[in-house]
């Protein structure tokens, strides 16, 4: 098989959350361009819906069902009904989220359940009700969203964060679990990304500039960006990948806050010149012991 050919989904059926728009239509749009099927969900997808056209218009089919994540019964209904209407799945990804912000001493009891529910609830009991069949076909592929906050704490948003932080937990915990009965589980974790939910952060010159400064491709993401990475993940080209959490960020990770912490990037450049500087003394020091030490003297 060709390297190219690792990436090819033909015939196979993917389920994929929170599709009616941003992120997870463009990881469906991804999909079926690589030649699966879709089955879309989300609370207020309607049959003829903009991504099912999309689909449709690539030449796969597209499924629609509704489901409000946030409510367990209704969870519980659309599993059963979806496990009796495709009996296999081959490709499940968890997308759907939502989230509320206040300050941390002011966020209700409400929205707390609501953002556990949708983002952390959800996608755990569909894991582990589609995996079933997965772990007893010996073979499935298993793609969360999760973010940038699941290795930081944010802003004004406590329950996003938490949500996100115990995704990136139930990826490697499925993953220690499922990887030896050939499931992956792994994970996309989004950046600052152009979509509804940063409408406002946008439109902020302020403050998308001060993100655009912690981001070396300067740059917003766009929802296209994720096509690649969820095929990949969804594709035989990663299965020997189990448990990774995969950021999709423009580098903003990668700089790790240097341009944020200090006052201008010319302090931010000597910081990265020190840091260079150190470590090739080191590597110096390492090699010159090295040399002593496997010297043979002669008497």
């Amino acid at each position: 098989m060709g390297v190219l050919d690792q990436f090819k989904l033909n015939g196979k059926i993917a389920l994929v959350t929170g599709c009616r728009r941003g992120i997870g239509k463009a990881m469906a749009e991804g999909l079926a361009e690589a030649g699966a099927d879709i089955i879309g969900v989300s609370a207020s997808l309607e049959a003829g819906s903009e991504a099912q056209q999309s689909i449709e218009n690539s030449g796969r089919k597209f499924y629609p069902y509704q489901c409000d994540f946030s409510k367990r019964e209704h969870l519980h209904t659309f599993t059963a009904q979806i496990k009796k209407d495709f009996p296999i799945i081959d490709i499940l990804v968890n997308n759907a989220g939502t989230i509320l912000r206040k300050p941390a001493a002011e966020y209700p009891d409400e929205y707390w359940d609501e953002v556990i529910a949708i983002n952390q609830t959800a996608p755990f009991i569909l894991t582990r009700e589609i995996g079933k069949a997965m772990i007893a076909r010996g073979s499935g592929k298993i793609i969360f969203t999760a973010s940038i906050l699941t290795f930081q704490g944010g802003i004004n948003v406590p329950g996003y964060a938490a949500s996100k932080g115990a995704i990136g937990s139930l990826v490697k915990a499925f993953a220690n679990e499922w990887g030896n009965k050939g499931v992956n589980v792994n994970a996309i974790a989004p950046g600052y990304i152009s979509t509804d939910n940063t409408t406002a952060l946008r439109a902020d010159e302020n403050r998308s500039g001060l993100i655009l400064d912690r981001i070396p491709a300067n740059r917003w993401g766009e929802p296209e960006d994720f096509k690649g990475p969820v095929v990949f993940l969804s594709s035989s080209a990663s299965d020997y990948m189990h448990g990774t959490i995969i950021t999709v960020d423009g580098g903003g990770w990668a700089d790790n806050g240097l341009k944020k912490n200090f006052i201008s990037k010319g302090c931010h450049n000597k910081i990265q010149l020190l840091f260079t500087f150190s470590r090739a003394l080191l590597f110096y020091h390492i090699v010159t012991y090295k040399s002593k030490a496997f010297t043979i003297r002669r008497p």
